[in-house]
């Protein structure tokens, strides 16, 4: 029906408000309607707080006996950090459940929705399905494969250049496309660098308020649940004492030897030994362990080495390429380090989005199903 949508919508607008702050969960929304008005919303703000439902049953009370509940995730059969909500949704007596998508964590799997019918309560799955998936792909894919989304930031200029043959890099793109960036961070579980980027750039990568362009309520949240900063270092060629370091906890992968465990651990970091090869740390085994630990999104903001041993490897899922309207010349670096030798050879991306950032283009791009 397409009153079916369109309340699905609201509750998608609302799970939206937990971009920033709800991981290692999912982002949820929802609604309650009855007689064709909305008596209660929610949404999930943080791990360990009520979920989506619990809120939107508080503000309907009473009146939720007999309605309709539109959630963006089919709701939790079991008992986390907080009780489950589809014995919620039954004792307060709802008639029917509309769910954008069936809930891919294990626990759940459809007993959710299972439990509701159990219970005499009507129940509905897929509205707006692609839409909830997108706003979840981190979770989803965590939950399907044990591995978290990879998406990769890179801004270069018109004619594909990074940074001049110095490495001077400041700023390719304007302040609109760094607000964007910021906004990337704080929505990912991680954000991933490389020993080159922190060393040629000072590179901090923390959420800044006054660049995040949030309203109060979710600047609040997303600078309340940073993403947690990991750092590649292969061969440990970053000192302690430089920005990155000084700005807050990191977790720094290394094939290194453990010895410098507790030098770091003093300094209020994590030393994480990984397997690799000749100094190199094996990206597929860091991911898989950073999923492990509840990661959904890992944003990589790299230098081109990096950037392009993430796409050799075939871990990227997502590309966010920001494009400035300079030319830097042919002596410049390049956007990633990928020799390819023949045509055939070059990797086919999908431009799913394109869109103007302030005096800056940014374009959106995923591996080609077809590739």
């Amino acid at each position: 029906m397409n009153s079916d949508h369109a309340f699905m919508a609201r509750a998608l607008e609302l799970a939206r408000k937990g971009l920033y702050s709800t991981h290692p969960n999912p982002r949820v929304g929802c609604i309650i309607v009855k007689d064709g008005r909305i008596i209660g919303e929610g949404w999930h703000a943080k791990a360990g707080e009520p979920h989506a439902e619990v809120h939107a049953l508080r503000q309907a009370g009473e009146r939720a006996r007999g309605a309709t509940a539109y959630v963006t995730l089919e709701p939790c059969s079991h008992h986390g950090r907080t009780p489950p909500c589809a014995d919620a949704l039954v004792t307060a007596g709802v008639a029917r459940v509309v769910a954008a998508m069936q809930d891919p964590n294990p626990q759940v799997a459809g007993s959710g929705l299972r439990r509701l019918a159990e219970a005499g309560i009507e129940v509905l799955s897929g509205v707006l399905e692609a839409e909830a998936r997108a706003l979840n792909a981190g979770f989803i894919k965590r939950m399907e494969s044990g591995l978290p989304f990879v998406r990769v930031k890179l801004a270069m200029s018109l004619d594909g250049r990074t940074a001049m043959a110095s490495g001077e890099s400041k700023w390719i793109t304007g302040s609109a496309a760094r607000s964007a960036v910021q906004r990337l961070r704080a929505r990912s579980s991680v954000v991933l660098t490389g020993a080159d980027t922190v060393l040629s750039d000072d590179a901090r990568l923390t959420v800044r308020n006054e660049e995040l362009g949030l309203g109060a309520e979710l600047s609040a949240l997303a600078l309340g649940c940073p993403p947690l900063r990991v750092l590649i270092d292969g061969r440990l060629r970053v000192p302690l004492d430089v920005p990155f370091f000084q700005a807050g906890t990191a977790l720094v992968a290394t094939c290194a030897a453990a010895t410098a465990r507790d030098r770091y651990q003093a300094e209020g970091h994590e030393l994480l030994a990984v397997p690799g090869s000749n100094g190199h740390v094996d990206l597929r085994k860091l991911l898989v362990e950073l999923a492990s630990r509840g990661v959904n999104e890992v944003l990589v903001e790299a230098g081109p080495r990096l950037a392009g041993a993430f796409a050799r490897v075939g871990l990227v899922d997502e590309y966010q390429i920001f494009m400035a309207p300079k030319l830097l010349g042919s002596t410049a670096r390049p956007l990633m380090d990928l020799p390819l030798a023949r045509m055939d050879e070059a990797p086919s991306l999908k431009i799913v989005d394109m869109r103007a950032v302030g005096e800056d283009w940014l374009i959106v791009a995923v591996p080609s199903p077809d590739a």
